[in-house]
Parts: C-alpha cells; sequence; structure tokens
C-alpha cells in the first residue's frame, strides 16, 4: 500500500506573477498534479469511467503556508503524503522545496471526499475497494 509519492515540476512563466513569484494559486495546482499522478501511480484514475453512478473527490479543505518564494524556472519538488484515510476521506499534506534544497518552500493540505455524481447532486459515499486497498496513511 502506498502513502508517498513525490513529483518534480517545474516554474513556468505563466505561473509567476509581476514580482516573478510563483503566485499564491499555483501551490494548489501543482498539489493536484501531485495527487493525480499519485493515483496513476497506483494504476487508478481521478475520474474512473467504470463506476455507476459516477464518483468524483470534491475537495472539502484546502491549505497553504508560504515560506519562501518559488520563481520561474525553479525545479521545485512537491512531496505528497497521505496523513490520513477514513471510509469515506483521504487528506493529503504537500511540501515544496526547491531546486533539492533542503529548506521548505511551502507546507499545504487538501482532504478529498469520495462522492456519488446524479443528476448534478454529489453525496458522500464509501472509497472504493480498489482505491482503499492500495491507498494508506502515511506512519508519523
Amino acid at each position: 500500500m502506498a502513502s508517498e509519492f513525490k513529483i518534480t515540476r517545474q516554474v513556468e512563466f505563466s505561473e509567476t506573477d509581476m514580482a516573478g513569484i510563483m503566485h499564491f494559486s499555483n501551490f494548489f495546482r501543482f498539489m493536484e498534479t501531485a495527487e493525480h499522478s499519485f493515483i496513476r501511480s497506483l494504476g487508478l484514475s481521478i475520474a474512473p469511467k467504470n463506476f455507476d453512478p459516477p464518483i468524483g473527490w470534491p475537495r472539502v479543505a484546502a491549505s497553504c503556508e508560504y515560506k519562501r518564494p518559488l520563481k520561474f524556472e525553479d525545479n521545485v519538488e512537491v512531496h505528497l503524503k497521505v496523513t490520513s484515510k477514513t471510509e469515506k476521506a483521504i487528506t493529503y499534506s504537500f511540501t515544496f522545496r526547491k531546486n533539492g534544497e533542503p529548506e521548505i518552500c511551502a507546507l499545504g493540505s487538501y482532504t478529498v471526499v469520495c462522492c456519488t455524481i446524479r443528476e448534478g447532486r454529489m453525496q458522500a459515499t464509501f472509497v472504493p475497494r480498489e482505491y482503499a486497498e492500495k491507498i494508506e496513511a502515511a506512519q508519523v
């Protein structure tokens, strides 16, 4: 079972603000990229097509604490850790580091809830067995 995953991504010019610093909103995009890559690494999809009714993973809480700036062309390591898993929800934490440096640039987290989607309405449901069997909370 998996509880941690890392990706490296480069900051693009379009992701920076007028000061040349990565815009705060893009940290959430990097977190989502890490989550989706983690799920794909397990042979699963964030948007599986084999469920009736369909399922989704809406965010119910999200945060990010910024410590050091990231700039255009910085290579950023995003370390995902599953911090909690319940019958219906998964909480991830994210640590951002620049160019392999030890200093933390940002700390983020969010919680997703597995939901069925019927006629545009979402209802929390149990995390499917295929996901629950492959994902575990990291040891503290």
